[in-house]
Parts: C-alpha cells; sequence; structure tokens
C-alpha cells in the first residue's frame, strides 16, 4: 500500500511558512516522507544572520551507478498582502490547490517524493538535493550542499532540477540552461555646497548620469541559437537629497546585467568599472556575480526528458535557456542538470495555485524520467 498521497504531501507543506531562510518545519516534513520509502536522511544548517541559517537535506536510496538526482527547494518567496485565502493554509477550489510554494516548488517536491515510492525495483542511487535557500542569496545553500557532497565524493551523472518550468500547459517548456546575472553597485562622491556656489561644489550626479548613458548604450551581443541577447538594466538610480538648495555629496546607482554564454561575469564587470571611469572617474563599483550562464546542450538527458513529457501528455516540449537564474547554475558544475517542472504563471503572485491533476501527471513524468535514468 502506498503511504505517500501527494496532495496530502504538498498541503502539508504549503502549510510551514518557510519564507527564507526560515524553515517551519518543511525539512521535517519532507525527511519524515522520504525515511517512510527508504531514503537515508542527512540534514544540516549553514550560514548565520541575515541570509542564514539555513535547513539543507540530502537523501539517498540505492548504491553503485547509475546516479540520478532530483534537486529542488523548499523555501518561499514571501506571501504579500491582498490573498483571497490564508497563504499558508492550503485551500482546495474545484481543481485547484492554493498556497504559497503550490507550483514553486513544493508541488514538485511532493510529485517527487510520490514518484520515488513508486520505484520499487531500483537499480543503481537515487537522491535528493533540497534546500531553504534558493529565492534568498544563496549563499548557505545548495552551495554547501555541493560542498558536502564533493567532501563524501558523492557525485550524480544526472540531475533534474523541479523548477516550475512550463509556460501554459504542464509539458510545454523545459528548460536546458540559463543566462548569468551581475548586480553591480555604483557610488559616486561629490562635495556638497550650496546651489547658489556651485564653484564651491562639486556635483556627483551629472557625471553619474552621463557614466549611465554610456552604459545603457553599450550593445553586448545579438544572442545566440539557445540565448536570447544579454542586457544591461538600470535598476535604480539614488540621491537622496530632500533639499531643494543644496548639491548633494554623493550619487548611487545600480545595474544588473543577464548575460549569456558568450561572456564571463567578470570580463563583464571590467567593462563596466572601464565604461564607468571614463565619465566618472571618481566613483567606486562593488560587484556581486551571483551565477554565470551555463547550457546542457540538447542530447540524451534532455531527450529522455522530453519523450516522458510526451508519454504522459502528448505534448513535445520546448527546449528553451529563458527566465531568471536557478540553483540549476550551481548543480551544473558537477553533472549534466535539465529543469522541468509545474506551471509557471502563478509562482510568487498572489493566490499561487496548482492543478490538482497537474500535481499527478508531474508525478508520472518524473516516475518515467527516473526510471529510464537508472536503467542506463
Amino acid at each position: 500500500m502506498l503511504k505517500i498521497d501527494i496532495l496530502d504531501l504538498t498541503r502539508r507543506l504549503i502549510a510551514c511558512p518557510s519564507v527564507t531562510p526560515v524553515d517551519a518545519g518543511a525539512m521535517a516534513v519532507i525527511a519524515e516522507a522520504l525515511e517512510a520509502i527508504g531514503f537515508a536522511v542527512h540534514r544540516f544548517a549553514a550560514g548565520e544572520e541575515p541570509d542564514g541559517p539555513v535547513e539543507n537535506l540530502f537523501a539517498i536510496r540505492g548504491e553503485g551507478g547509475p546516479h540520478f538526482a532530483f534537486a529542488g527547494h523548499s523555501d518561499v518567496v514571501p506571501a504579500g498582502e491582498g490573498w483571497r485565502t490564508d497563504p499558508f493554509a492550503p485551500t482546495i477550489c474545484g481543481e485547484l490547490l492554493h498556497g504559497r510554494g503550490a507550483v514553486d516548488m513544493k508541488g514538485a517536491i511532493a510529485a517527487f517524493i510520490a514518484a520515488a515510492e513508486r520505484i520499487t525495483d531500483q537499480q543503481g542511487t537515487l537522491s535528493l538535493i533540497i534546500t531553504g535557500d534558493e529565492e534568498g542569496a544563496a549563499t548557505f545553500g545548495t552551495v554547501k550542499l555541493i560542498e558536502w557532497m564533493n567532501a563524501r565524493d558523492i557525485r550524480p551523472d544526472l540531475c533534474l532540477v523541479g523548477e516550475p518550468t512550463s509556460a501554459n500547459r504542464l509539458g510545454d517548456m523545459v528548460k536546458i540552461g540559463r543566462r548569468g546575472s551581475v548586480n553591480l553597485w555604483i557610488e559616486n562622491a561629490g562635495a556638497q555646497g550650496h546651489v547658489a556656489y556651485p564653484h564651491l561644489a562639486d556635483n556627483p550626479i551629472p557625471p553619474l548620469i552621463k557614466a549611465l548613458d554610456a552604459l545603457a548604450a553599450l550593445h553586448l551581443d545579438e544572442g545566440n541559437r539557445w540565448f536570447q541577447p544579454s542586457n544591461l538594466e538600470i535598476t535604480t538610480v539614488d540621491v537622496g537629497n530632500v533639499a531643494t538648495n543644496v548639491i548633494p555629496a554623493v550619487a548611487r546607482a545600480r545595474i544588473n546585467i543577464r548575460f549569456n554564454d558568450e561572456h564571463k561575469g567578470a570580463e563583464l564587470v571590467d567593462m563596466v568599472r572601464t565604461t564607468v571611469a571614463a565619465h566618472a572617474p571618481n566613483a567606486t563599483i562593488h560587484s556581486v556575480v551571483s551565477g554565470e550562464s551555463f547550457i546542457t546542450p540538447p542530447g540524451d538527458f534532455s531527450t529522455l526528458v522530453s519523450e516522458a513529457i510526451t508519454a504522459v501528455t502528448g505534448l513535445t516540449p520546448e527546449l528553451s535557456t529563458t527566465g531568471g537564474t536557478s540553483d540549476a547554475r550551481f548543480l551544473s558544475r558537477i553533472c549534466p542538470v535539465v529543469e522541468f517542472g509545474l506551471c509557471n504563471a502563478t509562482m510568487h503572485k498572489l493566490d499561487e495555485a496548482v492543478a490538482i491533476p497537474d500535481l499527478h501527471a508531474l508525478s508520472d513524468i518524473y516516475e518515467r524520467i527516473a526510471r529510464v535514468a537508472l536503467s542506463r
């Protein structure tokens, strides 16, 4: 008799208000379900405030090769105001299950656990890599899990990340790569003074504006077969001057660059530094590359995933690299990675919801993928 009720497990996970980096009991729910179906579960916390501590979980069943891993996250973004129901009190309305994390991505975790239970004739090794830090700084989550795995010489052959990749219907899109992301903070210092005596001050705003204009005019690339063009966006310009008759002492701006595999993060940082220096030589720049771009070239793994999707849904998925970043950017360093999960139309939105039939269909797809991956 099956121990895992996929709908019940999803509801129990949604009921944990695990807003990054708070766990709120989500990992305990996952661990209990996995231990009941024969997994050895390892849990540890990493990091300190404000980005931690973060709860992480690695579960494993079987031994030897091949080794197939599923990766995901139990944390969610803040619910926000204006929900029609309590975001952490899972509510069924018709065929929809509402609650924060329903699609991103507690439903996918439940679907994979339910799929794993049905694989009773398992060959090789099956594992789950689950973090509570995907929606936040991503400093103490999957990165630390990979370090933990490396220290124990654990390396999957393939990894499926359960992010909500489907656009309009379950199975219409699979992610085989992601663009990289770099944030840069620019601060240009001047000298404060009275607007009537500009010769006694140094206004930091005009040089910063010229630098931002030059950055906005940069042409990074045309894109390529698998990636859309890289884009640089100015996300904020701040002075904080409340007076009408004062030249401010400092002006600040922030930019984000989403880049394809024609660039490396460090190279883009150097490009920004050079461009800014030409117009605002006194400016200082702080940068954080949150992830490099990556791609798993179409091949056996993406075909395996696509065939499983077609068998269950009848759809042939589009192979895509669109969207934001995910923890696949870290996992791609240790093995080939493909992302596939539920419809993403309501992720991060008010009244997030998953179609209950999609939960069952996703579990069937995951089971097919795992069975084939473990038989090779």
